[in-house]
């Protein structure tokens, strides 16, 4: 048997399947497909778990799972039989049952590795090329002459004059690592002498530190870092390409 698909003018065929999907960059997805398939292959739905997926699916795509006609017009259309489209309502049922089974015992240990990049700071910034002025400024802080809030907003050079210096909160792994690294060990309030980063002199001060909790967010996160770090180390292991030139 011969497949062959034909889009306007282009007709697909198993000898230029690859080069397209190549060109295409779906060679990636593809496989990252492949991989969770074999992965969930033997990971068992309830009736009440299938019940439940069969309702969100039909609901989101506004079918009638009775109408027969009409459904099977969609199969046709999306190039479905009925049996491949159950697996695909399954499919994200069994993948989240996957990873529960797999990475839910590996949550708390793994939260404490992530810990100091989760935890999440409130501070203030004051950044400016003149090394001379920075100096300036912080005696002018630690003097009491005026708040940090009012100098940050003469006289900051970026975006942060116009919230008197504030940023955050945000997790520690998204300021410069220098900036992160002194607020680690800074206590709140506390005014840091001029760092030089790049072409900035930067001025610091932490105003809060905000430890984050292993709540049922943050576990749906980790465990979803847990498996996408997998995912990725299957796509290096288990792809392999084979090209002949004959």
């Amino acid at each position: 048997m011969t497949y062959k698909m034909e889009v306007g003018n282009i007709i697909i065929t198993p000898e230029n399947i690859f080069p397209l999907l190549a060109e295409k960059q779906m060679i990636a997805p593809l496989a990252r497909e492949i991989i969770l398939d074999q992965a969930i292959a033997n990971i068992q739905c309830s009736p009440e778990e299938t019940a439940m997926a069969e309702q969100q699916f039909f609901m989101q795509m506004q079918l009638n799972p009775n109408d027969t006609e009409k459904l099977q017009g969609w199969l046709e259309r999306n190039y479905l039989t009925r049996e491949q489209l159950q697996q695909r309502i399954l499919r994200n049922t069994k993948l989240e049952k996957y990873k529960e089974e797999t990475w839910s015992n590996e949550i708390e240990s793994y939260y404490l590795k992530r810990k100091n990049q989760l935890d999440k700071i409130v501070y203030s910034l004051i950044r400016t090329t003149n090394v001379g002025q920075a100096q300036e400024l912080y005696f002018r802080i630690c003097e009491g002459e005026k708040e940090f809030s009012e100098i940050a907003r003469a006289y900051s050079q970026g975006a942060e004059a116009e919230t008197g210096g504030l940023m955050g909160p945000v997790e520690l792994s998204v300021p410069h690592p220098q900036i992160a690294q002194k607020l680690m060990t800074s206590q709140p309030g506390e005014v840091l002498p001029p760092m030089r980063i790049g072409e900035w002199n930067v001025i610091l001060r932490l105003e809060k530190y905000l430890v984050a909790p292993l709540d049922g967010n943050m576990k749906r996160r980790l465990l979803d870092e847990l498996f996408n770090n997998w995912l990725n180390e299957q796509l290096q292991k288990q792809v392999k390409f084979q090209l002949s030139r004959e």
